[in-house]
């Protein structure tokens, strides 16, 4: 018993080390470290939380679309990064970077998107913003297959 008090408190007092030993070490040599281009709430815990669009930009995206447009197929679809903010389609279907819609055909809800070409064939999935799936009413963790439209 009067060894396992100061063991115990030994224990105690080197865990709380732990943390500090797992932290990464800069490296001096490696120059500045490039800044995430968006960081999490800390308190984050719902999509609502991670959704920084306005009433305005939902508005805009929710808006009908132009004529003109032309249908480039269909993607199975995953959430992509949920800190990226606005409303994109990271897609195999385009080559270059251009404006665009997606249409849900459970819900029937489209939204405008920003297109951004992704590699791979075109039959390959693509990746939607956490906004974006968010008012085409699809679920979050779900594989939905969008209509990608460009024009």
């Amino acid at each position: 018993m009067k060894l396992t008090l100061p063991l115990l408190a030994a224990f105690v007092l080197l865990s709380a080390c732990i943390p500090a030993l797992k932290r990464p070490v800069p490296d001096s040599n490696a120059g500045p470290a490039a800044a995430p281009a968006v960081v999490a709430p800390a308190a984050a815990q719902l999509p609502e939380d991670l959704d920084t669009t306005t009433t305005a930009e939902r508005a805009a995206a929710l808006a009908p679309s132009p004529s003109g447009e032309r249908e480039l197929g269909r993607t199975v679809t995953s959430l992509g990064d949920p800190v990226d903010p606005g409303f994109w389609l990271e897609t195999p279907l385009v080559t270059k970077p251009g404006k665009g819609r997606v249409v849900y055909p459970a819900t029937g809800q489209s939204v405008a998107v920003d297109l951004r070409p992704i590699e791979g064939p075109a039959t390959g999935g693509s990746r939607i913003s956490l906004p974006a799936m968010r008012l085409l009413g699809a679920p979050l963790t779900g594989l939905p297959e969008l209509i990608v439209f460009e024009g």
